[in-house]
């Protein structure tokens, strides 16, 4: 009875020799997926089993710096005219409307790029651009093309509007912290608003203004939906910011469900561990320079 109660060894001693076998398996073929060329390659071919990585990166990163590059300026512009000019009636009606941007689903946003944003600025603000810059070295070729409405740009506009509330809230909490006495005595010296804007706020508010911009970044960076809709999901690198292009989180959002082999599923995996290094390199990049402005402001 005590014998029929205990687990037969053998299965177990397979069950190990087949577990050490997949994973021989998926070492084999990743060493095959993942070699330099992943992450310098264009190619991505489910077919032919040829994947790189590079296009990703390149959508991940340029839509991020796009968004950042419109974003954080406008937001500290928000932020001053809620802190330092807005009337005080008018203070907490913008405050909340502009936090309440940051309540709304990343579906949503994705909708409203696809269906209206999109075709107004394929409409309008595209064919502007280019026929701007037509002329312009270095610039025709970025704002060069055809007006498709969608791609690497519009991915960029779409997450600065949502990184835009996350980062205005942060930088005006901290905004309201400066003592009043240092800008009264800004005043008092005969300083402009402006002067005391960038003399006496920004310094001593720039550790939170910071941290503010990469809570910011790191949303843009991990944003999945809305790029995924108007990003246009094409893995090939172009110079124009008007092209379709692609994220990582947007090809996993993809294709995972419809990856089949294992070399396909691994690169798709892949492509979230480079994501998760690329954000880990650039909070922690973050934190050394908040840990030197602070050892810099103790001195």
């Amino acid at each position: 009875m005590d014998m029929a109660l205990q687990p037969a060894p053998i299965p177990a001693l397979v069950g190990d020799e087949a577990q050490r076998a997949r994973m021989l398996r998926h070492f084999r073929l990743g060493d095959r997926a993942f070699g330099l060329d992943f992450f310098t390659s264009q190619s991505w071919n489910p077919v032919t089993q040829k994947f790189g990585a590079l296009p990703a990166i390149y959508g991940t990163v340029l839509t991020s710096f796009i968004a950042m590059l419109i974003g954080v300026p406008v937001s500290i512009g928000i932020a001053i005219f809620l802190t330092e000019i807005s009337p005080e009636r008018l203070r907490r009606p913008i405050g909340t409307a502009i936090e309440l941007l940051a309540g709304i689903p990343s579906i949503i946003y994705g909708i409203w790029g696809l269906f209206v944003f999109a075709p107004f600025f394929q409409a309008h603000l595209q064919p502007a651009l280019i026929d701007a810059f037509a002329n312009v070295p270095v610039l025709d070729r970025l704002f060069a093309g055809p007006p498709y409405g969608i791609g690497l740009l519009t991915a960029g506009l779409i997450l600065a509007i949502m990184v835009l509330p996350f980062i205005t809230s942060i930088t005006r909490e901290v905004f309201d912290t400066v003592p009043p006495v240092l800008k009264e005595a800004a005043y008092g010296v005969g300083c402009t608003r402006w002067e005391v804007v960038r003399r006496v706020v920004i310094p001593y508010t720039r550790v939170g203004i910071i941290g503010g911009v990469m809570l910011g970044l790191g949303r843009a960076l991990g944003e999945t939906m809305a790029v995924t809709f108007v990003i246009g999901n094409a893995h090939r690198i172009t110079p124009s910011l008007m092209a379709p292009g692609t994220t990582i989180s947007a090809s996993i959002a993809n294709e995972f469900t419809e990856a089949t082999g294992e070399i396909y599923t691994a690169s798709l995996i892949a492509l979230g561990l480079i994501l998760f290094f690329i954000t880990f390199i650039v909070l922690a990049a973050a934190r050394l320079m908040l840990m030197h402005l602070a050892e810099k402001a103790g001195t």
